[in-house]
């Protein structure tokens, strides 16, 4: 089924938009999965925050150009799936995951503003932690500090209260 001009026209803007919030892009082509696994593949996807979607070349060359991603245009060949995504990590994640479990989706490649990425680049990013698991980190690094204080201040009357618990024990033993 072909597109005529304005439905198009309607994709290229829906790409565009998308592109312009993300942070990551990554493809895979998509050559010989079955319908239940880009469905197994795009709810995950829309769980991790994914926009991921089978768009034709030519349109997403159009959604690209003027833009941070215009480097990947050369990449764009072949049957491919679309991950966009918010967060750097969350598109090479969803689809490296999926690919180490079903050998018919490929990694292709990918790219992050202003700079295009390989395959060995996109799987590198996919190893990295996402932002979530990073602020949850730095959290831990800033009360850590904190939590010691509290920890040597409850401390004191902590031996207190067991210095004089023996003092009363060592009394009625006597």
């Amino acid at each position: 089924m072909s597109l005529n001009r304005q439905e198009k026209a309607v994709v290229i803007e829906e790409v565009a938009a998308e592109i312009a919030k993300a942070q990551s892009i990554v493809i895979a082509e998509y050559r010989g999965l079955d319908v239940a696994s880009v469905t197994v593949l795009r709810k995950t996807a829309r769980e991790s925050g994914v926009y991921l979607r089978v768009l034709k070349n030519t349109l997403v060359r159009r959604a690209v150009s003027g833009t941070p991603f215009e480097g990947m245009s050369e990449q764009l060949t072949g049957p491919l799936i679309y991950g966009i995504s918010t967060d750097p990590v969350s598109a090479a994640k969803v689809l490296a995951g999926f690919a180490k479990s079903n050998e018919k989706l490929v990694l292709k490649g990918g790219a992050l503003p202003n700079n295009v990425l390989n395959l060995e680049g996109v799987k590198a990013l996919a190893t990295m932690p996402s932002r979530d698991e990073l602020l949850s980190k730095l959290l831990g690094t800033m009360q850590a500090p904190i939590a010691q204080f509290v920890r040597t201040l409850n401390e004191v009357p902590t031996k207190f209260a067991r210095g004089l618990a023996a003092v009363r024990d060592q009394k009625q033993a006597a």
